[in-house]
């Protein structure tokens, strides 16, 4: 309510040939939020071997890997899944770090899926690319998380990983 009222405020001032200055209440809520560091996600480790590899943010990784791993759960079994899980600190924290899917997001992931498919990264696209995420980068996001996996819980789980993932 208080920016519409300042943006109502302001042209009505300038109009009558006053200057106005924001309140530093106004200005604060206009600054972006600091960028997260690998320690303060979900899963530090993971997220930071991601950031190191792909050249992403950590806050785009945590949302990427959030994605990604929701993908395998539903496609593998719970017990498969949490095989998965085990070996990742944190699962979830990283599955609340994904962005929501829109259900644009969903049919179009339903559709892809209904024709064969082109593998779990070219489908959750769109919702990885609401994390800025590059189409070259999504490409490589997929096999660099199955190495991430495979490197703490063994080559099963990155097995029963890569997939779910395809």
């Amino acid at each position: 309510m208080r920016t519409l009222a300042f943006l109502l405020f302001v042209p009505a001032a300038l109009a009558n040939g006053q200057t106005t200055t924001p309140s530093a209440s106004a200005a604060a809520t206009t600054t972006a939020p600091a960028e997260k560091t690998s320690d303060q996600t979900a899963s530090p480790e993971l997220v930071g071997q991601l950031v190191s590899e792909l050249g992403i943010t950590p806050t785009q990784a945590e949302g990427a890997a959030g994605t990604l791993f929701g993908v395998a759960k539903t496609r593998l079994s719970a017990a498969d899944f949490g095989k998965v899980a085990t070996a990742v600190p944190n699962m979830d924290g990283l599955l609340k770090a994904a962005p929501k899917a829109s259900s644009s997001d969903s049919l179009a992931g339903k559709a892809t899926a209904a024709l064969g498919g082109v593998g779990t990264a070219a489908a959750a696209a769109s919702t990885l690319s609401k994390l800025g995420l590059k189409p070259e980068t999504i490409v490589k996001l997929t096999p660099a998380l199955v190495k991430v996996v495979q490197s703490k819980g063994g080559a099963e789980v990155g097995s029963l990983l890569a997939g779910a993932l395809k």
